[in-house]
C-alpha cells in the first residue's frame, strides 16, 4: 500500500514519544526511518521500528540518553552511548566532531553502547552537505560467512563514506555481505524468495527461503574481497571502539540483549588538503554523461539511484507491506 512519507513521519514519531523518547530525538530517528523507506532500503526502514519499540519498553534503549563523549586525544572522540538511540548518539558525535576540525583537519569518534544507528548513507550524505568528507562504519551480529565457509562468523559490517561535489554529493553505503539480514527480513516479511547466492541454510546448504537464511549465514560480497573488507571493518572498530567481536554481539536483531555492537565515524575537512571540490564535481558529472552500455540506463554515481527513488516517494508514497503498516497502527492504537 502507498503512505505518504509525513504521515509515517508523524506515527513513528508519536510511538517514539509513546514509549519516553525525548521529541528531538523522536524525530530524528523517525526521520531516519522514513528516509530509508523514501530511497529505496525498506530493511532499514520502518519493518525495524516494532523492535526498537520493544527495546525502548524493556528497558534496552534509553529514549533520553545523548550519550558520554570524552576526547582521549586531540582528534579521537571516545564515545559511550549509554544505551541511546543509535542516531542520536551518532549525531551528538558528528557535532563534537566538526568542532574540532578547524583545528585538527580530521577527528575520529569510536561509539559503543549504542543502539542500531540504521542507514549509514543518512550520515554520509549529512556531512557531504555541510561541505565534510565522512567515513562510517559499523558492526553487527554474526551473520556473515567467511570465504570458504559456511557458519556466521563476522557482521555484515557495513560502510558509508560521503564526498561533498555540489547538489549531488557522492555517497556510497555498502555492506560487506552480499545483502543485508535487513533485506533476508524484508523477502520473509512480504513471502518473495532470495535470490541465489544470498545465503546458505543451517547446513551449509544454498537456500532461496529467507526463513531458513535467517538460521544460517549470508555470503560476503565479492568473495574473497568483501570477507577481507568485512574483516578489517571488524577489526578496526573493535579495536578503536573497544566493542564485541561480531560472534559475541548482540542488540541490533533482538531484544532480549543490550546492544554491544560498535560504529566509527571519520569526519574530514577538505579544506585541509590540496583539492577542489568544483573538479570533484566536473569529473562526477563527465561519468554520468559518458556512454552507457544499456542507452536506457544512463552511468549514475553512487548515491544518485537513492535520490531519485526519494524523489519519486515524495511524489507517490512509500510502498508499504499491509501487515506492517496494521502493526504499526495497532501499537499506536495499543
Amino acid at each position: 500500500m502507498q503512505v505518504m512519507p509525513d504521515q509515517l513521519r508523524r506515527l513513528a514519531t508519536a510511538l517514539l514519544e509513546s514509549r519516553g523518547v525525548e521529541p528531538r530525538a523522536a524525530a530524528l530517528q523517525a526521520d531516519l526511518l522514513v528516509e530509508a523507506e523514501l530511497r529505496g532500503l525498506p530493511s532499514h526502514g520502518l519493518q525495524r521500528l516494532p523492535l526498537l519499540l520493544s527495546r525502548l519498553e524493556k528497558g534496552l534503549a534509553d529514549g533520553r540518553a545523548q550519550g558520554a563523549f570524552k576526547w582521549s586525544r586531540q582528534a579521537f572522540l571516545d564515545a559511550d552511548g549509554e544505551r541511546g538511540l543509535g542516531p542520536v548518539v551518532l549525531m551528538n558525535a558528528m557535532q563534537r566532531l566538526r568542532k574540532s576540525l578547524p583545528e585538527t583537519g580530521i577527528a575520529v569518534a569510536a561509539i559503543r553502547n549504542a543502539n542500531h544507528i540504521g542507514m549509514l548513507a543518512y550520515y554520509a550524505e549529512t556531512a557531504a552537505r555541510q561541505g565534510l568528507i565522512a567515513i562510517v562504519m559499523s558492526t553487527s551480529e554474526a551473520l556473515v560467512h567467511p570465504f570458504g565457509g559456511t557458519k556466521a562468523m563476522l557482521g555484515t559490517n557495513p560502510v558509508a563514506i560521503g564526498i561533498p561535489a555540489g547538489e549531488r554529493p557522492f555517497v556510497l553505503d555498502l555492506a560487506t555481505s552480499v545483502v543485508s539480514m535487513g533485506k533476508i527480513r524484508n523477502h520473509a516479511l512480504r513471502g518473495v524468495p532470495i535470490p541465489p547466492g544470498w545465503a546458505v541454510d543451517a547446513h551449509g546448504e544454498p537456500t532461496e527461503d529467507p526463513l531458513a537464511a535467517q538460521t544460517g549465514a549470508i555470503a560476503p560480497f565479492g568473495d574473497a574481497k568483501g570477507y577481507g573488507l568485512g574483516l578489517a571493518i571488524e577489526l578496526l572498530v573493535a579495536a578503536l571502539a573497544g566493542s564485541a567481536l561480531s560472534p559475541d554481539v548482540h542488540g541490533t536483531l533482538d531484544d532480549d540483549h543490550p546492544a554491544n555492537k560498535g560504529d566509527l565515524l571519520v569526519l574530514i575537512d577538505p579544506a585541509a588538503g590540496k583539492g577542489a571540490a568544483p573538479a570533484l564535481t566536473a569529473y562526477l558529472d563527465s561519468l554520468r554523461l559518458s556512454r552507457p552500455l544499456d542507452p536506457a540506463r544512463p552511468v549514475a554515481i553512487p548515491g544518485d539511484g537513492a535520490r531519485s527513488r526519494r524523489a519519486a516517494a515524495m511524489a507517490e508514497g512509500i510502498t508499504l507491506p499491509q501487515p506492517l503498516f496494521e502493526q504499526l497502527m495497532a501499537l499506536e492504537a495499543a
